[in-house]
């Protein structure tokens, strides 16, 4: 592109104009005011060129700072951020800064946590989140979809048998779990669903190897299923469920030593989970014949 001398003539002309007739200035300037201040803060809160920042939901009930506040824990160093009317409390870690992955990074905040947890004696549990933005980002409230119908057609009574009630409280507990992040507790869920169909401890484990292969029958469990495998390596399924889910979870012995903080162990026990939901639901309909229609009247 080039420009030509016609084209500074106007430029000159428009200043010569704007200098005998001047305006009012079209903002007052706060736009200004307001980047610096946010640059202030970010700077404050240990923003870099170079951050890369994982920004992580923190449902709790523990003391919690009322402004955006930098914090500082066993060598590294993250910020918190309050609930807001649309923001959720939160937790965000610059990645870069502190030299860790996600994985890496979400496990010291879960240690951060115990630790918070552990001093005011009340509840502090890790949602949801994502990695890569420059400059931590408050997390929003979620909005849960949900479903209705214009036609609710319902028909069903309690079941009979206090195994079947039994059953089914421990499926909805256990997904309940999994809805609050508590993954140990829904794969312990999932397993005493099974228990509760079987005499003892080595018929349940029977009943993992010879119905095993039912999850391998759905399609979207495939990615699951090699996750299962490669972590299971030589260990035959159910003796991997019973011994590394089970048994893990559910004792804290020299030999169990699942790690709730870890972010590796979670991301096995959810990978677990997705398997053992399918068998636990295949169990209830085919052990208790518990129908999941809605209206089938039973």
């Amino acid at each position: 592109m080039s420009f030509g001398q016609p084209f500074f003539v106007r430029v000159a002309s428009a200043m010569e104009i704007a200098a005998c007739h001047p305006g009012e200035p079209t903002s007052d300037g706060s736009e200004y005011e307001e980047e610096e201040t946010k640059q202030a803060l970010w700077k404050k809160l240990g923003v870099t060129p170079h951050s890369r920042f994982l920004n992580m939901a923190a449902d709790n009930h523990v003391t919690w700072p009322r402004e955006p506040t930098l914090v500082r824990f066993d060598g590294y160093h993250f910020v918190l951020m309050p609930r807001t009317r649309d923001k959720v409390q939160s937790v965000h870690m610059d990645l870069t800064g502190n030299r860790l992955d996600d994985s890496g990074a979400t496990t010291v905040i879960r240690r951060f946590l115990s630790v918070i947890a552990w001093c005011d004696d009340n509840f502090a549990t890790l949602g949801f989140g994502w990695s890569g933005n420059p400059v931590p980002v408050p997390v929003a409230k979620p909005e849960l979809a949900f479903r209705t119908t214009p036609h609710y057609i319902f028909d069903r009574k309690m079941p009979s048998t206090p195994e079947a009630r039994r059953a089914l409280a421990l499926y909805r507990e256990a997904l309940n779990a999994e809805h609050n992040a508590l993954i140990s507790y829904a794969v312990l869920n999932y397993y005493k669903i099974i228990e509760l169909t079987q005499r003892d401890r080595g018929a349940t484990r029977n009943w993992f190897r010879d119905n095993f292969d039912y999850a391998r029958s759905f399609e979207y469990l495939k990615r699951p299923l090699n996750d299962f495998d490669k972590l299971r390596g030589a260990t035959e399924p159910h003796e991997y469920i019973y011994k590394s889910c089970r048994i893990a979870v559910a004792h804290a012995g020299k030999d169990s030593k699942s790690d709730p903080d870890d972010a590796s162990e979670l991301r096995r026990l959810y990978v677990a989970a997705r398997i053992m939901q399918v068998l636990a639901r295949h169990c209830i309909e085919a052990e208790l014949k518990i129908s999941d229609c809605m209206f089938d009247g039973t």
